[in-house]
């Protein structure tokens, strides 16, 4: 069986729980046709309102469209917007048994408020302090009821910098899925960027790389790149990993051999309309692939291309399955 078939016929036997910071994305569109009195800012006409699960939840909408079954584990305030994000996974038929609620946390949201289909003005409620530690031991302790009750086949940490990824969650997850055999994968920020140690892949961008290990990258080469993703293996015990480089594609060195393999693979030539929400993509396909058993040289190009495909559209969105299968049956 091909790695392209075995993604295709195999994929919807996989459960993959997903730790991570999730959110409401909000939107408010209506029309401007005059300025304020009160202060020299647009009046907006609201006629329509959405609300759309983000952060962490879109890699979870991610795994779901490719087939998979996501278990989102994540930590809200107890208020009335973790009500209507508990909703919105129910209304896409999410299992919301990883979702728990603290009286010591707010519920993320981000508003967006639009005019004339411009974003005039973005306004984030939230909290980014790390968890206190009651809630990490509940979070911890859901992990591990999680994994004891359910099949799991792969961990994806992602990380937005909001607080439910501290150093105590990485270190008793990826100890409990080391002892499960349960590969894990990370989409990092800056924050604990140093803490993932002994995770199977680990997949920064260009930008996170620099910053987190305090390099300067100036040419993007193979070599430059293959001396920082030492620094990761050596350092962090990374098993594989895999940087994304925007317009000059994506690069992967897997040392789980002798000798390690790295594969780099340009950019597809794309009509790119919005950038957000592509390491989503990528991280859920990757990690999906991983969990399958895929060649390291096509879990790279197969998640390269999907992060290609989602960048076509306007806003964050999960990957269309049968347009990611139909070019990839095309790119193979």
């Amino acid at each position: 069986m091909t790695d392209f078939e075995k993604l295709t016929t195999e994929v919807s036997s996989q459960q993959v729980l997903i730790i991570g910071d999730v959110m409401i994305d909000s939107y408010l569109w209506g029309n401007v046709d005059r300025i304020s009195p009160e202060a020299p800012v647009p009046i907006v006409a609201v006629n329509r309102r959405e609300s759309r699960l983000g952060g962490a939840a879109n890699v979870a909408l991610n795994i779901q469209a490719m087939g998979a079954k996501p278990i989102m584990c994540t930590v809200l305030g107890n208020d009335e917007k973790s009500n209507e994000f508990v909703d919105l996974m129910k209304a896409a038929n999410m299992n919301t048994a990883g979702v728990i609620k603290s009286d010591e946390r707010v519920t993320t949201v981000k508003f967006r408020i639009l005019g004339n289909n411009v974003q005039l003005l973005r306004v984030d409620e939230e909290i980014t302090s790390p968890l206190s530690e009651n809630d990490e031991n509940a979070l911890i302790a859901k992990v591990e009821e999680l994994l004891n009750t359910t099949e799991i086949n792969a961990i994806i940490f992602q990380d937005y910098d909001k607080g439910n990824i501290t150093q105590r969650v990485i270190a008793e997850v990826t100890t409990m899925a080391k002892a499960k055999g349960i590969p894990t994968t990370v989409d990092p920020k800056k924050r604990n960027f140093g803490n993932f140690t002994n995770v199977t892949l680990f997949k920064p961008n260009l930008k996170e790389l620099r910053e987190g290990l305090n390099i300067d990258i100036k040419d993007v080469t193979i070599d430059e790149l293959r001396k920082a993703a030492d620094i990761l293996h050596q350092k962090q015990g990374i098993d594989i990993v895999f940087v994304t480089l925007s317009e000059k594609g994506a690069y992967i060195c897997d040392y789980r051999t002798a000798e390690p393999r790295q594969v780099h693979v340009p950019a597809h030539l794309r009509s790119i309309s919005d950038v957000s929400g592509a390491g989503d993509t990528v991280i859920s396909v990757a990690t999906l692939c991983l969990a399958l058993g895929l060649d390291i040289e096509n879990i790279i190009k197969y998640s390269n291309l999907a992060g290609g495909i989602v960048c076509e559209s306007v806003g964050v969105v999960p990957i269309e399955r049968n347009r990611f299968y139909s070019e990839l049956e095309m790119y193979n």
